[in-house]
């Protein structure tokens, strides 16, 4: 065989691994199929762990949607629909859209409010009258009419973060995200366990921080905290969404799981 044609062929391999390295790096998994809840585990306030009181979330025409046409109103039932596997380090893409208009009962600061949350506690570890389950959360907003309303904010139920270097303890941090009115929005997360995690909205990152830990002071979180040996950080948790008494519809929710561990 001619050198200058083994040469070729050899050339052509390489550059044939490197595109199947970049498809087996690109590849995603959804965890919503679009068709139904398999895999999934609502915990709504008041409510027992897989109990999804006046079917809260659905399924309809391929959209995943929180739902509250079967309630009178909210009285503080807040709800969350868990993934029944814990991830630690991954990217998670969202699309997502607020719709309609706010259940009668629900807060004024939930009005066109949702949110993913990570690094979560389990369903059936939450007490029957638990508002939100100890997590990070990515907080879903939509714009009020009026004035800056950025989205995939950072919340902190039961836990705190750093940025800059410093430990953070506000519990809500607004992104540098523009406003959006009621359209469809991609959030994509970036998670390495207790390390480093960022959102991007539309491709754009709109915030950092690190180091997610309990916050020991959180009654909540204490159990978490027990036999830990000092140790707060969170290395891993559950993914789940959230209902807060305004509708919001998801229609892609999947994960790359990154091999960094």
């Amino acid at each position: 065989m001619p050198r200058s044609f083994a040469l070729r062929l050899l050339s052509l391999g390489l550059v044939l691994s490197i595109a199947a390295v970049a498809v087996a790096e690109e590849e995603w998994r959804p965890l919503f199929n679009g068709k139904n809840l398999d895999g999934w585990t609502p915990k709504i306030r008041y409510h027992k762990s897989g109990e999804n009181f006046g079917d809260t979330f659905r399924v309809e025409d391929g959209i995943l949607k929180v739902g509250y046409d079967q309630y009178e109103k909210f009285d503080a039932r807040f709800g969350h629909l868990f993934f029944n596997e814990e991830f630690s380090h991954y990217k998670l893409r969202v699309e997502y859209r607020i719709v309609g208009e706010q259940l009668a009962g629900g807060a004024g600061w939930a009005t066109k409010n949702s949110g993913i949350m990570i690094h979560g506690q389990k369903p059936e570890t939450m007490a029957l009258d638990q508002q939100f389950p100890v997590s990070i959360e990515v907080q879903l907003l939509s714009g009020l009419g009026k004035g800056p309303r950025p989205t995939a904010n950072l919340c902190t139920p039961g836990t705190h973060v750093e940025m800059d270097g410093k430990l953070h303890t506000q519990h809500c941090t607004s992104s540098t995200s523009p406003t959006f009115d009621d359209e469809w929005v991609t959030v994509e997360l970036e998670v390495h366990g207790s390390g480093v995690i960022r959102h991007f909205v539309n491709g754009k990152q709109v915030i950092e921080y690190s180091k997610p830990q309990y916050d020991p002071r959180d009654a909540t979180a204490k159990q978490f905290v027990k036999n830990r040996d000092g140790n707060l950080l969170i290395d891993k948790g559950t993914i789940s969404i959230q209902s807060e008494s305004h509708p919001v519809e998801y229609r892609k929710i999947e994960i790359q799981e990154l091999d960094e561990e």
